[in-house]
């Protein structure tokens, strides 16, 4: 039976957020392998002179181990 690991990430995008979320699992699949899944735990903005510079999203990232 495989085992499931989940790990937290942070990515960020000046685009969007659906960018950043892709950003995010390009990024963390360059060194975890057997990813399955992404849930978006939180969204967060950077805002300067009243407009939003930069998306953030914080997300768990599940992953099955090696057997």
């Amino acid at each position: 039976m495989p085992v499931v690991k989940v790990i937290e990430i942070i990515a960020s995008s000046d685009k969007g957020l659906e960018d950043a979320i892709k950003t995010g699992v390009k990024e963390a699949s360059k060194t975890v392998r057997n990813i399955d899944s992404l849930y978006v735990k939180d969204i967060k903005c950077h805002v300067k002179n009243g407009k939003i510079t930069t998306w953030g999203a914080i997300c768990k990232i599940s992953f099955r181990l090696d057997e």
